[in-house]
């Protein structure tokens, strides 16, 4: 049995609503945080050396790290999805950029601006620069596609929503000046496969669309 184990307010949302859209059979498994450290409790800890979520189980196989557990899903649970552009399909370059830049690039400038913030410091000006550029960049792909890999949901999409909904709970970021954005947002909240791994991911929390 495929296992999700989901560390509330965490990425790992993102291995939920996989499994929601392609109709997979899984486990779902939810950790609170710790009410100290705001961490992943020990039980989640002692599956995988990294620690944080998400982590997924198979049999014995035990695997972290978001790109690699869609990659590892996808190909095992299903090949040839629509959510994966193959290389003839228009959209191929468009999503594999997307798919990547969801952690390499915005993921990563997040994670910045928290230990800048938890440090009482301001973000230095060629770090927010790279900052305004990635929302910049996404108000600007989302004029001119549906969705970030192209004319459909690809998993370019599913690993970024995380860091333009749920994480932005927490942050006080408006949207109101990126109206491309805010469509978007509409569009992948009227998914009833993203309504349904969102309720039980974070039940009693409603996605933060607007």
């Amino acid at each position: 049995m495929l296992t999700v184990h989901h560390l509330r307010i965490s990425q790992s949302e993102r291995i939920v609503w996989l499994c929601e859209e392609l109709g997979l059979d899984y486990e779902l498994v939810l950790y609170n945080r710790d009410p100290e450290t705001r961490l992943a409790p020990p039980e989640l800890k002692a599956l995988h050396p990294m620690q944080v979520a998400p982590v997924i189980t198979d049999g014995d196989l035990v695997l972290g790290e978001s790109g690699a557990i869609v990659e590892y899903i996808v190909g095992k649970y299903a090949p040839g999805t629509a959510l994966v552009p193959g290389p003839d399909h228009p959209d191929f370059a468009d999503h594999l950029y997307w798919f990547h830049f969801a952690n390499a690039t915005f993921m990563t400038n997040g994670m910045m601006q928290i230990a800048v913030n938890f440090a009482g410091a301001q973000m230095p000006p060629p770090l927010q620069k790279r900052v305004d550029n990635a929302w910049a960049q996404i108000e600007a792909r989302l004029g001119e596609a549906d969705y970030f890999g192209g004319s459909q949901l690809t998993t370019a999409d599913i690993m970024m929503v995380f860091q333009l909904t749920t994480s932005r709970a927490f942050n006080g970021m408006t949207i109101d000046h990126l109206p491309n954005l805010k469509a978007y947002l509409q569009r992948i909240g009227s998914r009833e496969a993203y309504q349904t791994a969102m309720a039980k991911c974070e039940p009693g929390m409603p996605p933060k669309l607007d």
